[in-house]
């Protein structure tokens, strides 16, 4: 006899055994269940059902961690320096800036990720379990395996079960396998390779009885459980860094080589020229500082902020940051069926009754729509047959819709400014295309009680229910085609009349239907003796009357196909990752306009699990719908994708989608239909749970990184123009143009000041009509770093200038570099205006074109700016902390006056790298 253990690898083989089998395996009682002492010493064996997790890393780290970056190591070495050469107000200063980094970034990543916690959730509850042939209830983290559990409509499933016995038991498992639909539950052993969404004999942990009852012995517990497993796969796997944090942090260590080797070169040029110790490390640190862009992770940070808002406000949560930035440059969306492309509101959408085929409009709950004689199949109707008001003269369509309503164990309620529907989705479909014919299903209840119910149970694939009528009772049946077809010897013909059945037929337009991804039921009934007041499985073996079918589907929204067509036109791929049926899935894709090439691939997950790397790499080339996916699946799927390079968007709900949301550049999350463990391990969320949204994000996100961008071309060159004054300076022995704490107040006061408003700059007109960047171009392109260094040699030539030329007129050094850095500042505001929106309207104004000025927050930079530059050098406080000089009229003005050859600069850089 076998016995299970925390490492027998067996666990995963439960749905290919016998039930009572697998009870004898586990040492159990498949009546009794364990006795006291077995749960004793299996509690002690395998500990609670819960979910293990490690410990975050206190906050105190996390903000130590901050300063773990290669720019802030020079600040603080540069501040020590400083303070040892007693200048504690710079070196106050220096290590304020880095305080004020460290700070920015703690706050930005302080949100702590519980996804652990949120799986520990999902599998807490209560259990309804037999021991030692009594029924009792317990918490769930109580349970081991070898326990008895009672399954009952509206249940969670507190564990990983093989079932024993079922009787109509239905399972929701969307939130586990993604099927949008519950699952009908059964106990036969299955083959070896039969995927987890369609184990049909196992019932997982977290996942939710829709209807019927059944029992079950535990099987895995805790971190064995399919959701422990995910939970393992989510803590196992450290965080990706996002391409954004990737390329600043490339960029902050080239930057650190290049800012030590200026650095030891100024100072050892300056000891070879025979100056003071003292006075080169002044020069050393000023050129380390003047180098390093302070101002930028605030600039970074206030833009990444300012794109969450935007985002916000059309339906998409950033929970974290840098992903605003990542979505912008996504290349692949990878996006689950239900409820994000489709209505999650599954929606009849044809019905064939009487040999005649019928359309319903309509989507979703709402009794909203009509139905209509199916075109193409409208003999005697007129080409454009008018709406069915009623369903006089229709007998056969209206007995297949009544018994859609009356085998019926849901209903729909007015909930939230919305039709919602309690029980079944499928049935819910039912009761609304009744409703849309006139047919209301509290009056037909009321007028045909029910007496008798058989729920639906998957060894029999129907569900019937006895019915009092007026004369003698009938009773009404649902399912499966063929299980109906089987127990049908007459139909009812266009009049209503009863005429034999024409299987071939039936089956052919069943087909037609399934064809086009729609779930197909039919319904038939059959008239018993009044006195009849039971109901058996006997009874409906023959002699029922075929009414008709039903064809439904989950719809997709009808705003997807332009925001599908929108991605297509900005070069990004969609592809649909779902754990529905491909069939299903391929149709609704096709309606979405997923097709590549005019032709729609699709692969299933036993197909995918078949495929080596590189068939695998072929396949994502080729697929646009990978259907019957399972969880680990969905993982290698996406890190496949990111392997070639590209950066993935995935989306989902469920708690089987977590492992793949945290794998991918961004996880986007559903707020409403969304599980806590799908919220957590993502990193948006959609508010709306729509398709629609995510292309509305991409379009802000590409405004933000173009917005950043923009951000690095303006704070850059007036670092680069700093750090070659500087080191100029001090090879040619002059005096430095610009001090330490003048080139932080540049760096950071001046440069957030008009770097901000850069944030604020609305999207372009064509956003969505160029292709992803490339996810491989550095955060310096080649064009970028052209125009960079175009402005950082005239920002040298300005400052070096200005300073020489004012040292000469007023004999002043402090004046001199007050001029020099006011007449900068009145460059960078030339340029400013040259890379944002408002310059280039201002310019179409002059040329006489209309062109709105829709960028306020440029304005008010520039003012923020003068008025910032006015106290920096007319207020004496900030004269004695940053040693600068009072200006007169005369000085101003001469500050101005090299701004101008700024805008014949400005607009050679754009050639080399458009800004707008």
């Amino acid at each position: 006899m076998q016995t299970i253990t925390k490492e027998n690898p067996s666990v995963g083989i439960y749905h290919e055994l016998p039930g009572m089998d697998v009870a004898r395996q586990l040492e159990s009682h498949a009546e009794r269940g364990l006795t006291p002492a077995e749960v004793t010493e299996r509690r002690r064996q395998y500990g609670p059902n819960e979910l293990e997790s490690k410990p975050g890393k206190p906050a105190w780290l996390r903000f130590l961690l901050q300063f773990n970056q290669a720019l802030l190591y020079i600040l603080i070495v540069a501040g020590i320096i400083k303070a040892f050469l007693g200048s504690w107000t710079n070196a106050a200063v220096i290590w304020g800036v880095t305080l004020i980094n460290a700070i920015i970034g703690f706050v930005q990543e302080s949100k702590a990720e519980g996804a652990i916690a949120a799986l520990a959730k999902a599998v807490t509850t209560e259990a309804t379990v037999i021991r030692d042939g009594k029924k009792q209830q317990i918490p769930s983290q109580e349970l081991v395996p070898g326990d008895l559990v009672l399954l009952t409509s509206g249940d969670k499933v507190p564990a990983d079960l093989r079932l024993l016995t079922v009787r109509g038991l239905q399972v929701d498992e969307s939130a586990l396998t993604g099927e949008s639909v519950p699952v009908n539950k059964a106990t036969e052993p299955l083959g070896a390779n039969t995927p987890l969404a369609e184990r049909i004999n196992m019932a997982f942990a977290g996942s939710f009885v829709t209807f019927g009852q059944g029992s079950g012995v535990v099987v895995a517990t805790g971190n064995t459980t399919e959701v422990g497993k995910i939970s393992q796969s989510i803590e196992q796997r450290s965080s990706l860094s996002t391409p954004l944090t990737r390329k600043f942090d490339k960029f902050s260590h080239t930057l650190l080589y290049v800012i030590l080797s200026l650095a030891t070169l100024t100072f050892v040029a300056g000891l070879g020229q025979g100056r003071s110790w003292a006075e080169m490390f002044e020069a050393a640190v000023a050129l380390a500082v003047s180098a390093i862009p302070e101002g930028l992770p605030a600039v970074v940070t206030v833009t990444l902020a300012i794109g969450v808002n935007r985002m916000a406000r059309r339906h998409a949560i950033i929970r974290k940051l840098p992903a605003v930035e990542t979505l912008g440059g996504a290349t692949v969306i990878c996006s689950d069926k239900t409820g994000t492309l489709t209505e999650n509101q599954m929606t009849v959408q044809a019905v064939y009754a009487g040999c005649q085929r019928y359309q319903v409009s309509g989507i979703g709950y709402a009794p909203e729509g009509e139905i209509r004689v199916a075109a193409g199949d409208r003999a005697g109707h007129g080409a454009n047959a008018d709406p069915i008001g009623n369903l006089r003269g229709l007998p056969a369509l209206e007995e297949c819709l009544m018994a859609g309503v009356l085998c019926n164990d849901t209903h729909l309620e007015w909930k939230e400014e919305r039709w919602t529907v309690v029980g079944d989705p499928t049935e819910g479909a039912l009761v609304t295309a009744a409703q849309k014919a006139g047919l209301e299903q509290a009056k037909l209840a009321a007028q045909w009680p029910r007496i008798e119910t058989i729920p639906f149970e998957s060894q029999f694939q129907y569900m019937a229910t006895l019915h009092r009528m007026r004369e003698d009772h009938t009773l009404y049946v649902k399912g499966a085609l063929e299980a109906i077809l089987n127990r049908s010897q007459t139909m009812l013909d266009r009049r209503g009349q009863v005429v034999p059945i024409e299987p071939d037929r039936l089956r052919m337009e069943t087909e037609r239907l399934a064809e086009q991804g729609l779930r197909v039921l039919a319904l038939a009934k059959k008239r018993v003796p009044k006195r009849q007041t039971h109901l058996e499985h006997d009874d409906i073996e023959s002699g029922l009357i075929f009414l008709g079918v039903q064809g439904m589907i989950d719809p997709p929204r009808e705003e997807v196909m332009a925001a599908v067509h929108a991605c297509q036109t900005a070069g990004i791929q969609v592809k649909m990752i779902t754990g529905d049926h491909l069939t299903t899935a391929k149709a609704i894709a096709e309606r979405i306009g997923l097709e590549k090439g005019g032709q729609l691939q699709g692969f299933t997950g036993q197909q995918l699990a078949e495929m080596n790397d590189s068939e695998l790499t072929e396949a994502l080339e080729d697929g646009s719908v990978f259907a019957r996916v399972a969880p680990t699946q969905k993982l290698r799927l996406v890190e496949a994708l990111q392997s070639r390079g590209e950066i993935v968007a995935m989306t989902g709900d469920g708690v089987n989608d977590a492992p793949a949301l945290k794998q991918a550049d961004i996880g986007v999350a559903m707020s409403k239909a969304g599980t806590d463990v799908a919220r957590e391990a993502a990193d948006m969320l959609l508010t709306d749970d729509n398709f629609a949204s995510i292309e509305a994000a991409v379009e802000e996100g590409r405004t933000v990184y173009q917005n950043l961008r923009k951000a690095i071309a303006f704070i850059l060159p007036v670092n680069g123009g700093e750090s070659m004054t500087i080191l100029i300076s001090a090879l040619l022995a002059r005096e430095l143009p610009i001090l330490a704490l003048q080139v932080l107040w540049l760096n950071m006061v001046n440069s957030v000041a008009m770097t901000v408003p850069l944030a604020f700059e609305p999207k372009q007109d064509r956003t969505m009509m160029r292709p992803p960047r490339n996810p491989r171009e550095p955060l310096l392109s080649g064009s970028l770093f052209k125009r960079i260094v175009i402005i950082s040699v005239f920002n040298w030539i300005l400052i070096f200038g200005m300073f020489e030329w004012a040292q000469d007129a007023f004999g002043s050094n402090a004046i001199a570099r007050t001029i020099a850095i006011q007449a900068l500042v009145a460059g960078r505001i030339v340029y400013l205006l040259s890379i944002s929106q408002l310059g280039q309207a201002l310019v179409n104004r002059l040329r006489g074109r209309k062109a709105p000025i829709n960028a306020p927050a440029i304005g008010w930079g520039i003012l923020a700016t003068v008025v910032l530059q006015v106290l920096f050098s007319q207020w004496s406080i900030a004269n004695a902390l940053f040693a600068t000089a009072p200006l007169t009229l005369t000085q101003w003005l001469i500050c101005l006056l090299p701004a101008l050859p700024m805008i014949p600069v400005a607009v050679l850089a754009d050639r080399f790298d458009p800004a707008n």
